[in-house]
């Protein structure tokens, strides 16, 4: 039958056989590469990899730390842009889940421009907001903005009754604590599993500006690195990049297991 659980210490040795596998797919990759070509560096060794981490966590001759420099500038970048897109989407979500007008008038434009690749429109933010932090800020909010908006939409008009509205109205409950207390409370746990499903599309986008235009970042490093052909960098800023996503998806879940106990896992 389908969907049957599974104990939990099954569950840890079949993740960690899947990692394993992974591991070993690559080991053999390597292998192959440098048998033909021991100075390869596309697929990196062991040695290679240690020699890239040496690389971008020891001062090079300019006196920078690459990944403490990179860290800062796209780190920096994806929070402020994860902030302000997730803060419009909530405003503008909420706006149109409790008001009819708000839905009328907001959705048809959300809808068009959530079917607009934020990649392609590059080039726009370049004229609109030039190539400083305001450009790679644009590029997560708005890229992310339109679903995420539909998202908390759909969930504050389907997933609060109408029962509990009328509940609250008939306790003596104002327009904004029945939209705070009610509905927002209520999508609290949607809202935070909308907003850890977007994490891979705003690093795919702010990745993608600072390949383009900018001068430090991770973006910027693994565009010049892989020109250099210096695969043991890129791989381990690869590495950086899916630990951190990782992070921040248990960081959400943590959150939301947290704040909304009665949801479930």
């Amino acid at each position: 039958m389908i969907r049957q659980p599974i104990k939990k210490r099954t569950a840890i040795l079949l993740g960690v056989a899947s990692i394993c596998l992974l591991v070993m797919v690559y080991g053999w990759l390597s292998w192959r590469q440098h048998r033909a070509n021991p100075k390869d560096t596309t697929i990196p060794n062991l040695s290679q990899f240690v020699e890239g981490w040496k690389r971008i966590t020891t001062t090079d001759a300019a006196g920078d730390v690459w990944i403490l420099e990179d860290a800062a500038a796209t780190y920096g970048r994806l929070a402020l842009g994860l902030l302000t897109g997730v803060g419009l989407a909530v405003l503008f979500g909420m706006a149109m889940g409790c008001f009819a007008k708000a839905e009328a008038f907001c959705l048809p434009p959300l809808g068009f421009l959530a079917k607009i690749p934020p990649t392609a429109m590059l080039a726009v933010y370049f004229v609109m907001v030039g190539t400083e932090m305001k450009m790679y800020v644009a590029m997560i909010a708005l890229g992310i903005f339109p679903t995420l908006a539909q998202a908390i939409y759909q969930a504050a008009r389907n997933d609060v009754s109408d029962h509990a509205l009328y509940k609250a109205y008939t306790l003596g409950a104002s327009h904004l604590e029945v939209i705070c207390c009610v509905v927002f409370r209520q999508i609290l746990p949607r809202i935070l599993e909308s907003v850890r499903l977007q994490i891979g599309p705003a690093m795919v986008f702010l990745i993608a500006a600072e390949w383009a235009v900018a001068d430090v970042g991770f973006g910027y490093r693994l565009r010049i690195q892989s020109r250099l052909l210096n695969m043991n960098v890129v791989y381990s800023y690869l590495i950086i990049l899916g630990t951190t996503g990782l992070l921040m998806d248990w960081l959400l879940s943590f959150t939301r297991r947290k704040l909304c106990p009665w949801f479930g896992e």
